[in-house]
């Protein structure tokens, strides 16, 4: 067995042990074993519905960013909503983030759930006094002054069957490899092991020379060495946010 097979059937083990769901009449609560920005353990609901079952998150997510003062009635928050929510095959309706699944998809879909609830909350993650607009809004804007190409919003399919999702794609050119991009709004643990498992998930369907780089928020704030060595011990270039013209000829590439 590979190292990456050993890592990705202990996260699986992880998983499955840190997991709890209690039983409320027609729903089952969901706990799953991820921190939102409060250090929250995440919570979505399961109903049976025609055969299939609806998840959602019952509006947590939006709720929470807007108790805290993080408003989304801009034209610009509103779509960036919808793109990362797009992104994940997850819906929103009146503020509840919702998937449909069937049997045969139940994992994949729940997963998807779960994905955007982390992206959102990481994405809107402003503490208004703090931060001026959207980090992610904020390296594209860098990128297209540095004239780096790329597609955003990219999925690939990794070993799990499961979608993971990163937020450019700049492709391969005679003097580089293909560079794949995440955004760190919110540099806490969390935000590096979820970056962790996608890369892990995802690298051996890449091509071998493919590498990830990992754009972090440091605006106004620490960031823990913690973080920014478990990102490099796993082949993750981590690209503080005030240093990223370091990174900007080989992205130019």
């Amino acid at each position: 067995m590979s190292d990456v097979e050993t890592l990705m059937d202990s996260y699986y083990a992880w998983l499955r042990d840190k997991t709890a769901w209690k039983k409320h009449e027609s729903w089952t609560e969901i706990t799953a074993p991820y921190l939102d920005r409060n250090n929250d353990y995440l919570q979505i609901y399961l109903k049976a519905d025609n055969g299939g079952y609806v998840l959602t998150d019952d509006g947590s997510t939006i709720d929470g960013l807007l108790s805290e003062g993080c408003n989304l009635d801009s034209p610009k928050r509103k779509a960036l909503l919808k793109m990362t929510l797009a992104g994940h095959g997850v819906a929103e309706k009146d503020g509840r983030l919702t998937v449909h699944a069937t049997p045969d998809n139940f994992a994949w879909k729940k997963h998807s759930l779960v994905q955007a609830m982390l992206a959102v909350g990481d994405m809107f993650f402003l503490a208004e006094p703090h931060v001026a607009s959207l980090f992610m809004e904020d390296v594209r804007d860098w990128l297209d002054v540095s004239d780096v190409r790329y597609s955003a919003q990219v999925s690939f399919i990794g070993h799990s069957g499961f979608a993971r999702k990163f937020d450019f794609l700049i492709p391969k050119s005679k003097a580089a490899p293909e560079r794949i991009v995440k955004t760190i709004n919110n540099p806490v643990r969390q935000a590096a092991d979820s970056i962790i498992m996608d890369w892990l998930d995802t690298r051996d369907v890449r091509p071998e020379s493919s590498r990830l780089y990992a754009f972090i928020n440091d605006n106004h704030r620490d960031v823990s060495s913690g973080v920014i060595d478990a990102l490099a011990s796993y082949q993750i270039r981590p690209i503080l946010w005030s240093h990223r013209l370091e990174a900007e000829q080989e992205l130019a590439a």
